[in-house]
């Protein structure tokens, strides 16, 4: 008896240790959780580093969700009708980077580009939520900034943390 009194003590001590828990901490156990790693990750301080040119640009959530805003640069893919002939002329070698809001859907459709026999997709950790809350621009459909970002429906909009939450 004295060992669960000593365990329960234990665990409401370390309560205030995860009430502590900053947003990016949440998020970053939120999204790492949900990858199955089937498509090597990168994150946007390395795809800043070496420039949103020099990939190609998958947003691989629904057209109503780019149109609000999206990457500079990136293509609208679509996950629920992603065409193989969005990337019919690209080349196997092609860097091609995909994404969606935090990641999900962009793993998924970067398993079929590798398929499709793509050697060099990768999955933006974090996908639109984390580029936005790590201050970077996203754009709407006539190539203007905004901050503006779908976030898919107002449970998944706890995870925008930078940026005006649009569902």
């Amino acid at each position: 008896m004295r060992y669960v009194a000593v365990i329960i003590g234990l665990l409401i001590c370390s309560l205030p240790l995860v009430a502590q828990q900053t947003d990016k901490e949440r998020f970053d156990a939120q999204a790492t959780s949900m990858y199955k790693q089937t498509v090597p990750l990168i994150y946007e301080a390395e795809v800043k580093a070496q420039g949103l040119d020099n990939f190609f640009i998958l947003d691989t959530r629904e057209k109503k969700e780019f149109e609000v805003s999206h990457i500079p640069g990136a293509q609208y893919a679509g996950y629920l009708r992603f065409q193989k002939s969005t990337v019919k002329n690209l080349p196997k070698d092609t860097p091609i980077l995909v994404y969606c809001s935090i990641g999900v859907r962009s793993e998924h459709i970067g398993e079929r580009l590798k398929k499709m026999g793509f050697e060099n997709v990768q999955n933006l950790y974090g996908g639109i939520f984390d580029w936005k809350n790590n201050g970077n621009e996203v754009v709407d459909t006539e190539g203007k900034a905004t901050e503006n970002v779908h976030t898919y429906d107002k449970n998944w909009s706890q995870w925008l943390f930078k940026g005006t939450k649009i569902w």
